[in-house]
């Protein structure tokens, strides 16, 4: 849930919201945040809101999303068909319930997890990873506050070890539900989890270790297999029973197309739960996410609530109660409708696309990149020298011609590091994608250009105060530094047309006139010059 935060704006002074078609519609002002007193025409109320929503960025060119855009018209009709349905309800729509439990366990055999034949995963659906995420943790410290009873041990200081690229709902979880939160910060050009820091914090009050499968900020794999070998180590030389909880949000509907040999899932003995995003590559609009087990062993029976108020006895685990049913119904769609065939032709596709995006980014020179050849089809790169323009400048100036391109900073310890990223999902073309080149290299020389003008600005000034026989003291850098208030490396840039300015005195022999202010334009020249090259 977003908390509300009221925003001033020129409305403010009377509180208002205001009609340009008057005439039309109505002429009464609407307040802006309390309940009008009567009521509105319907086609006025759309027009109101239809208004302010052009403002809205176009989803399809939000590239900082992993959240899909687009879906078939046949999707949306069944999607809209079922908006009055309420899910919860399983006795009034029995059919929904049974198309929830047929995706669960579709995931669930997706992710190999150890059914016989005929045998029924274990997960639900949720309106999120988040949410899904929050009931996995709550099983983890269940069991782990079980088993310390058991044994006649303490069980008031759980603790999770992730890294500290995860999402921000671990640190929710942590924070809502109690449990200490142990990260592995990252290191330089190692921008996931090391798996041999992480056993390294994992103690007797460990609940379980958090991977990631498509991180946030670069969308890397982390090295699952390699943890659960030296977990499974640990696990034996110490009597624990610490289990992985794989994070596979943006990864779990990439990995077992194109990367099927990759062994991420319940094929590894200690992986007890994943979560994965239905509206992200699940290819689902935004509000369906999935968690689940590897056996009904690992959902403590104690977290399952039994309700019989709307009919019948239905077995609940969410966090949440009523929840709209068209999302899961999508979710269905999807699987029936591409099947493992057209999860993997998208995915390929998207790959593909985010292989031509990254190579044209690449072409330009003045780029670092961050994303990984096996990961979440994302490219992630920085800018190799920010001393006249940054990695924000840059997502703005994309912004004018309608590009949504997130600036960000990394995860703590390498906060130093700014990268942008861009999301490759099924509705970006390769069209789109040579589309974004061309802006970006228009972006870049708009950039280059302005910093060029810049710096030629403060250096002239710079240069005539100097040769009006003004000192180079503090009273002139002050000057500069306002002059050049847009880039602290354009203040060096001042710096370094000083000394030309000086070294140019020296050679020449002038001396300072206070009284004669027009001088050779020779200095001023060179002083622009040597902003120039930097």
């Amino acid at each position: 849930m977003a908390l509300s935060q009221m925003q001033q704006s020129s409305d403010e002074i009377d509180g208002t919201l205001h009609s340009m078609f008057a005439t039309r519609y109505v002429r009464t002002s609407l307040p802006k945040y309390s309940l009008p007193e009567k009521e509105l025409p319907k086609d006025a109320a759309y027009q109101f809101i239809s208004d302010e929503l052009m403002l809205d960025g176009n989803p399809r060119l939000n590239l900082a999303s992993f959240v899909t855009t687009w879906m078939e018209p046949e999707c949306d009709q069944l999607m809209l068909k079922a908006l009055s349905k309420n899910y919860i309800d399983k006795d009034e729509y029995p059919i929904t319930t049974e198309l929830q439990n047929r995706c669960v366990n579709m995931i669930a055999r997706l992710y190999h997890a150890p059914l016989d034949e005929g045998g029924v995963g274990v997960g639900a659906s949720c309106v999120g990873s988040s949410e899904a995420i929050m009931l996995a943790g709550l099983a983890f410290k269940r069991k782990w506050q079980k088993r310390r009873k058991a044994e006649g041990k303490p069980y008031d200081k759980p603790n999770l070890v992730t890294g500290s690229n995860v999402q921000v709902c671990w640190e929710k979880f942590a924070n809502y539900f109690e449990v200490e939160m142990k990260e592995v910060n990252l290191t330089k050009d190692y921008y996931v989890m090391n798996p041999e820091k992480a056993v390294e914090l994992v103690d007797e009050n460990t609940i379980c270790v958090c991977a990631i499968l498509g991180s946030t900020y670069n969308g890397e794999f982390e090295d699952v297999k390699l943890l659960n070998e030296l977990l499974q180590k640990k696990n034996a030389e110490t009597g624990w029973d610490v289990g992985i909880h794989v994070d596979a949000a943006s990864g779990g509907f990439v990995a077992p197309f194109i990367y099927p040999d990759l062994e991420w899932d319940f094929r590894l003995p200690l992986v007890r739960s994943i979560n994965v995003s239905g509206h992200k590559y699940g290819l689902v609009y935004a509000g369906v996410g999935w968690v689940v087990w590897r056996s009904q062993d690992d959902l403590p029976e104690e977290l399952i609530f039994h309700i019989n108020y709307l009919g019948a006895d239905q077995a609940s685990f969410t966090l949440n109660f009523s929840k709209g049913a068209s999302q899961v119904i999508a979710q269905y769609y999807q699987f029936i409708r591409l099947g493992f065939e057209g999860y993997k032709c998208i995915m390929e596709n998207c790959r593909a696309n985010a292989e031509a995006l990254k190579e044209g980014i690449v072409k330009t020179g003045l780029f670092n990149i961050l994303s990984k050849d096996v990961g979440v089809p994302v490219v992630a790169f920085s800018l190799k020298d920010a001393s006249e323009f940054d990695e924000y400048e840059l997502s703005a100036q994309l912004r004018t011609t309608g590009w949504i391109v997130p600036a960000y900073t990394m995860a703590p310890n390498c906060k130093d590091l700014r990268l942008l990223r861009v999301v490759i999902r099924e509705d970006f073309s390769r069209t789109l994608c040579e589309r974004l080149l061309e802006d970006l290299d228009r972006a870049l020389k708009k950039l280059q250009s302005n910093a060029v003008k810049t710096s030629e600005i403060v250096a002239k000034a710079l240069a005539d105060d100097a040769l009006a026989g003004k000192h180079l003291d503090l009273e002139v850098e002050k000057k500069a530094v306002v002059l050049a208030a847009k880039s602290p490396d354009i203040f060096q840039s001042v710096v370094r047309a000083q000394k030309a300015v000086r070294l140019w005195k020296q050679k020449s022999g002038q001396r300072s006139n206070n009284g004669n202010n027009r001088v050779s334009i020779i200095p001023t020249a060179l002083a622009v010059g040597v902003c120039k090259v930097h």
